[in-house]
C-alpha cells in the first residue's frame, strides 16, 4: 500500500541510516494499516464489479502486501505480481507469503512507475492500486500504462484515503483540545506541494485514459480503539509521520503536546488512551479497459 518512489543510490543503505529508519517506520505502519483495516479492505475487495474470477493480478504500490495478501484470499486461484520502488518492503512481502504458503501465487517486482517505461507485468485481468497512485508525478501517464497493461476486458481498481486517519477525541489532549484537527490542517501545504493529485477525483481521469467507470464508493471507516492494542501503535505511529510534515507549521505549544503524545514513557503517551477511534475515509474507483470491438473513439 505503499507508493512508488525513485530508486534511492544502491549505496544509500551504507551512508544513510536514517532512510532505513524511515523505511522500516513506514514498512511497520503498514502492516499495522493491513492489520487494523482489514475488514474494510475485505469489503472493498468484495464490492468490485468483477465478471470472471481474475487469475493473473498486479498490485501497484503494494507496500508490505495489503492488498496483494486481500486479493490473494478473494480469488483463490490469482497469481499476483506485487510491484513496488522499496526492496525492503518487497522482501517483508516475500517473507509474510513464505509464512503463509503462498509463495508459489505471488511474482514481486522493483520498479520506479514513475519511469516512462515500465517492466513486463504481463496481461492482466485485473490491476489494483491502493494509496499509490496520488503519489505518480504524471497520473496521466500511469493511467495510460494500466489501460495499456490490463487485458482487454479487464478492471482497475484505484483506492485512495481521505489523508491520515484520525484517531483523539475533540477534546483531546485535555491541555491542548482539537490538537490533531490543528496537526491535519499543517500538514495541507507539505501535502499540495508534494502529493498534489491527493483526494483528487479519479473518475475524471480514469475516463480520459480510455476507461469506462463501473462504479465509485466511499467507505467511513470508524473502528473502536478498545478491540485491539495494535489501534495505539497504529496512532502513534501515524501521528509519528504527520509531525515530521506539521512541525514547522505548529504553535510551540501544539508541538510540545504533540511530543508528549509521542513519548511511549510518558503518562500522556497515546498508548496510554482508552478513548482512540479509527475514523477514516476510503474511496474507491472500479474502472475496465473495454473490449475493443466496443472502445469508444
Amino acid at each position: 500500500m505503499t507508493h512508488a518512489q525513485p530508486h534511492a543510490p544502491r549505496h544509500a543503505a551504507h551512508h544513510a541510516p536514517q532512510h532505513v529508519a524511515d523505511s522500516s517506520s513506514q514498512a511497520e505502519i503498514l502492516d499495522l494499516d493491513a492489520e487494523v483495516l482489514a475488514g474494510h479492505i475485505a469489503t472493498i475487495t468484495a464490492w468490485l464489479p468483477i465478471e470472471a474470477a481474475p487469475r493473473e493480478v498486479v498490485d501497484l504500490g503494494c507496500g508490505t502486501g495489503t492488498g496483494t495478501f486481500a486479493l490473494l484470499a478473494r480469488f483463490p486461484e490469482a497469481h499476483v505480481t506485487a510491484v513496488d520502488s522499496s526492496a525492503e518492503h518487497l522482501h517483508r512481502l516475500r517473507e509474510k507469503a513464505c509464512a503463509m504458503g503462498l509463495q508459489e501465487r505471488v511474482r514481486t517486482v522493483q520498479a520506479d512507475l514513475d519511469a516512462a517505461d515500465w517492466p513486463d507485468l504481463g496481461t492482466p485481468d485485473l490491476i489494483w492500486a491502493s494509496a499509490s497512485m496520488h503519489h505518480m508525478a504524471d497520473p496521466d501517464r500511469a493511467l495510460r500504462h494500466v489501460h495499456d497493461t490490463l487485458a482487454p476486458g479487464g478492471l482497475f481498481a484505484v483506492v485512495e484515503l481521505a489523508g491520515f486517519p484520525r484517531f483523539l477525541p475533540e477534546s483531546a489532549p485535555e491541555d491542548r483540545p482539537g490538537l490533531e484537527d490543528r496537526c491535519h490542517a499543517a500538514t495541507d501545504h507539505f501535502h499540495a506541494e508534494h502529493a498534489p493529485h491527493r483526494g483528487a477525483d479519479w473518475g475524471p481521469m480514469l475516463t480520459a485514459a480510455g476507461f469506462a467507470l463501473e462504479g465509485e464508493r466511499t467507505i467511513t471507516v470508524i473502528i473502536d480503539g478498545s478491540r485491539t492494542e495494535a489501534i495505539g501503535r497504529y496512532a502513534l505511529g501515524t501521528l509519528q509521520r504527520i509531525r515530521g510534515a506539521a512541525a514547522n507549521a505548529l504553535a510551540p505549544e501544539d508541538l510540545a503536546a504533540l511530543d508528549q503524545l509521542l513519548d511511549a514513557g510518558s503518562p500522556h503517551s497515546i498508548l496510554r488512551r482508552t478513548d482512540l477511534v479509527v475514523r477514516t475515509e476510503r474511496s474507491v474507483w472500479a474502472a475496465r479497459r473495454t473490449h475493443p470491438a466496443t472502445k469508444q473513439s
